[in-house]
């Protein structure tokens, strides 16, 4: 099995970072009209999808932080592990914003923000 280069690794903690701020804003910030114009293009709040926001920044946060274990299993000497990690994420996240994309035209930049950075670190991937 080939080593996850630094720039895999850069791109996948890119993913990460990015995420985990989306998750911490969709969770903990949405009450601002700037954050929801960031997140969806409107200030428009909607109450009624509180529970599916919550549980999307859930998931949000967490696939950030199993592409930083990822890399932190890379740099712990459990390449294996970090590796699955890094390709699976990315995969998933990559997937996940072509499937948004092509359900919500109109947010084509949140789908592009979402899979941009590990469609990247996939293609910096050593195959």
């Amino acid at each position: 099995m080939k080593d996850v280069n630094a720039v895999a690794q850069v791109l996948a903690l890119l993913t990460a970072v990015i995420h985990l701020v989306v998750g911490v804003l969709e969770r903990f910030r949405y009450g601002s009209p700037a954050v929801r114009r960031f997140l969806t293009t409107s200030t428009a709040d909607a109450p009624e999808v509180t529970l599916w926001r919550s549980g999307v920044a859930v998931y949000n946060i967490l696939l950030g932080l199993g592409l930083a274990a990822g890399v932190v299993a890379l740099h712990t000497g459990a390449t294996t592990a970090g590796r699955t990690l890094v390709l699976y994420l990315c995969a998933f996240l990559v997937v996940s914003a072509v499937v948004f994309g092509l359900s919500f035209p109109r947010l084509w930049r949140g789908a592009l923000g979402q899979g941009l950075a590990p469609a990247a670190a996939l293609l910096a991937l050593p195959w």
